[in-house]
């Protein structure tokens, strides 16, 4: 008998784990292979998210007009401390998020290694890049890119003064006028990466001396910095900008001459989810047009479908320099060295 390679056999199973029903049922707007009888039945999806309340209940509220039969809920915490909440949920065999959304590859990759997500293959999923979904496909998919540069108030920093790039904000002029996020921050972890591999290590220790604030939200970054208890806005999100802009406040955005840091809005169904017919129609309609209309207009997030138009206000994706780790192993191997070396930093250690 021919025995038949092992890395074929292996590239066979992925590949039939990655096929979809045969037969996708046409919603309006996208296709699902979820029971929608049963997910109507189990009546509820209830995601996990560290998006802003206002973004994700604005979001939850569109999915709910499409299917009013299912009720909807969120809860919302920091990264780390929503990842630590759910570790310790399932340690306790106390199954009750339906979807997660992480901003962390480091969490997404140890979920992944943990077999925490649904093996469930989007009939949406055919309109992503690879490069935007798991492996093997079906666990996970970036819902959108958060894309990170630099922010700062116009009223208070001349836009002839303000910095053009990362490098510009070890100048000891913004000396304790600078905010960042704290460690358990997804986006601020591939900030110090990126950033790291173009200017050197060096680069943190300067940066260290200008004595910068750390804050767990976005929304507390461009609170201060409208309100002029802060200048500078390093990790500032470029939505976070375009949604404190629309209000009116004084702030604007500079793209570094590096680059943005392009982090992802991870979307994922739990392997145990307690409504899993309701898990992949949410996910289905997160991944179909409708759902990333509404993403972009709830978060100012960028889609990764080509056919959805940029934020309200916002340029297309293709307009910036994209940052993203080549190499996500390698990047996941400095994660303790980032919280440790970070949170001396901003004095949280």
């Amino acid at each position: 008998m021919r025995r038949v390679p092992i890395a074929l056999v292996v590239a066979l199973a992925c590949a039939h784990a990655a096929q979809a029903c045969d037969k996708p049922r046409q919603m309006d707007g996208f296709k699902t292979c979820a029971d929608v009888a049963k997910a109507e039945t189990e009546g509820m999806v209830l995601v996990y998210s560290p998006e802003p309340e206002t973004n994700q209940a604005t979001l939850m509220a569109e999915f709910a007009k499409a299917f009013p039969k299912i009720k909807t809920n969120y809860l919302r915490l920091q990264t780390g401390a929503l990842y630590a909440r759910l570790m310790a949920e399932r340690q306790a065999k106390t199954h009750i998020a339906d979807i997660l959304m992480l901003t962390d590859m480091t969490f997404t990759l140890d979920f992944q290694k943990r077999k925490g997500w649904m093996q469930y293959v989007s009939p949406e999923s055919g309109a992503y890049l690879a490069k935007y979904k798991s492996t093997p496909e079906g666990q996970y998919v970036w819902g959108a890119a958060i894309i990170s540069g630099i922010a700062y108030n116009p009223t208070t920093v001349k836009p002839e003064d303000a910095p053009k790039s990362w490098a510009d904000l070890t100048n000891p002029r913004w000396k304790d006028a600078i905010n960042v996020k704290v460690s358990t921050a997804g986006t601020q972890h591939q900030v110090w990466y990126s950033i790291r591999q173009i200017l050197g290590e060096k680069y943190w220790q300067d940066f260290g001396k200008q004595n910068p604030r750390a804050f767990d939200s976005y929304v507390q970054q461009f609170d201060r910095t409208i309100g002029g208890q802060d200048q500078i806005i390093e990790n500032g999100q470029y939505s976070g900008y375009l949604q404190f802009k629309a209000k009116g406040a004084p702030i604007a955005f500079v793209a570094p001459t590096e680059g943005v840091i392009a982090t992802p809005s991870i979307y994922g169904a739990i392997a145990e989810a307690p409504h899993p017919e309701a898990a992949k129609l949410f996910l289905d309609w997160l991944m179909g047009v409708p759902g990333q209309t509404a993403l972009v207009k709830a978060t100012s997030l960028h889609s990764l479908r080509a056919e959805i138009a940029p934020p309200a206000g916002g340029a297309p994706i293709s307009d910036f320099k994209l940052l993203i780790p080549d190499d996500w192993d390698a990047f996941l191997k400095t994660h303790s060295q980032f919280v440790k070396e970070w949170d001396k930093m901003v004095g949280m250690r």
